[in-house]
């Protein structure tokens, strides 16, 4: 049962806020659980909130979504120019992967035609990951808490289609992840996003989250844009599109 099921915590129809993918219309399967605790994880309600579903119920509320939009695609661009396959299909989490039933649910949202996005933490082997789908992968800066959870060895299986993002907060970060980006020459493997940190509301604070180590000095975005620009890095700036759309507590979009 558990390898033909998964507990997800949600699954919505949006736009796309983040990656080289940003605007795009998307349904996205947030399943349950994560092993990490990211001092800026605006997502903490999904460590433990969430209903188990068979996969091919989960394949059923994503065509709920997507059909209606692809049968207006047809109607409006016709059977050849409808071939960009919209909407997206992202799984997150949480960490989707800490769950074994993610890889044949990847596996057949790809068999039914989508573009699949994974959003992953980088902890975890990426390798399994059906080779269509195109990969997010984190890479864990210091404020994050999270720093030696990186899984090192996922670099040398990122291909084209993949994304690295660094998720970046405080000068600290900033440092670091320029030195990992220079240093390991990441441009040439796939592109690479450098993501501000939206600062946390209350309710989004959950305490189970790691503390910002001490004495790391917090960026704006406006300081992280200048420095990306000074310092001519090949990295794509990403600001999270939904919570300039939303309050940045909505959950579901």
């Amino acid at each position: 049962m558990r390898d033909e099921s998964l507990v997800v915590n949600e699954i919505f129809f949006s736009v796309q806020g983040e990656s080289r993918w940003t605007g795009l219309p998307c349904v996205f399967v947030r399943l349950t659980g994560c092993p990490l605790r990211c001092s800026y994880c605006d997502t903490a309600y999904a460590f433990r909130e969430g209903r188990r579903m068979l996969l091919k119920e989960i394949l059923a509320e994503v065509a709920r979504y997507a059909d209606p939009f692809r049968h207006a695609q047809l109607r409006l661009l016709g059977e050849g120019e409808a071939s960009c396959q919209l909407p997206l299909v992202e799984v997150t989490g949480g960490e989707p992967l800490a769950q074994p039933a993610a890889l044949p649910l990847l596996r057949m949202l790809c068999d039914e035609g989508y573009v699949v996005l994974l959003e992953t933490s980088g902890a975890l082997d990426i390798r399994p990951v059906d080779p269509r789908v195109r990969r997010i992968v984190d890479v864990k800066c210091p404020s994050s808490g999270e720093m030696e959870r990186n899984r090192w060895e996922n670099l040398e299986d990122l291909r084209p289609t993949d994304e690295l993002k660094f998720v970046v907060g405080t000068v600290e970060d900033y440092e670091w992840a320029r030195g990992q980006i220079v240093g390991r020459a990441l441009h040439r493997k796939c592109p690479v996003l450098v993501s501000w940190v939206h600062p946390l509301t209350p309710e989004q604070q959950d305490p189970s989250l790691n503390p910002v180590p001490s004495g790391q000095r917090p960026l704006t975005r406006r300081e992280l844009v200048e420095r990306l620009l000074a310092d001519a890095l090949p990295v794509r700036f990403q600001l999270q599109l939904h919570k300039f759309i939303w309050p940045a507590d909505q959950r579901g979009v």
